[in-house]
């Protein structure tokens, strides 16, 4: 089955109101600005997709990417671990101000949360965050004589992930670091939607290369030469 999309619009169409959509990236490494502004465009164009829940490792950058997203009054909610981070403005301001709700998860957790939504397991305990307020009205027991808080998988509807080369079938590899959290994400979202470097021929890749197997990926799209998150708010910049 070819998965190509021709435009990173075309990708994120069906991503309505009211969805939850785990994004990629670890900082700026690794997170899909292309489609992430292709959300953005038609949200100032027509208003929808709103009131987003949004699992992502952290709350953006300066105006770019899932900044920017909250910006303009997209996401209704954040699960993520880092909500300040090195230029945290935009989500700042509109937490204060009780315009976006706030889940807040270690991120080993997070990453375990999201792993266990694309493994089928419902909940699992943790010795992390026992004692502290992140814990109250989880459920705890001991094991082996030591507190463990139980925590419950997470899953979305949709995820948009960051790689390096794909193929028409979805089969992915990553770029180092930009690795992060797309794999667990591609298999913990009912649609995985992914933008690559570099769209390649089925067999192109060597299947022991492949990071992300393309059964967990619903679309694909080339972005040929994708922004960096990081450079743009460097230069004080907005995308597009």
């Amino acid at each position: 089955m070819d998965k190509t999309i021709a435009t990173p619009a075309e990708a994120v169409a069906d991503i309505g109101d009211n969805a939850t959509v785990m994004i990629g990236g670890f900082g700026g490494s690794g997170a899909p600005i292309e489609l992430i502004h292709a959300l953005i465009d038609r949200f100032v164009k027509t208003g929808s997709p709103r009131n987003i829940t949004v699992v992502n490792n952290n709350a953006g950058n300066g105006h770019v990417g899932l900044a920017a997203m909250i910006e303009v009054g997209m996401v209704g909610k954040l699960i993520c671990s880092f909500p300040r981070s090195a230029d945290p403005r935009v989500f700042t301001q509109k937490y204060l101000a009780g315009e976006i709700a706030l889940e807040l998860v270690p991120q080993g957790t997070l990453a375990e949360r999201i792993r266990a939504g694309g493994a089928g397991i419902p909940a699992f305990y943790t010795p992390t965050s026992y004692g502290t307020e992140l814990a109250n009205g989880k459920p705890t027991a001991e094991f082996d004589g030591r507190p463990y808080v139980q925590e419950r998988w997470l899953k979305a509807d949709f995820a948009l992930v960051k790689a390096h080369l794909g193929d028409r079938l979805g089969n992915l590899t990553y770029n180092k670091a930009a690795r992060n959290f797309g794999p667990l994400m591609c298999t913990a979202a009912r649609h995985a939607i992914v933008q690559v470097s570099k769209v390649v021929p089925p067999g192109t890749i060597d299947p022991e290369h492949v990071v992300t197997p393309g059964i967990f990926v619903s679309r694909v799209v080339e972005v040929p030469k994708p922004a960096q998150e990081e450079l743009l708010n460097r230069a004080g910049a907005t995308y597009p």
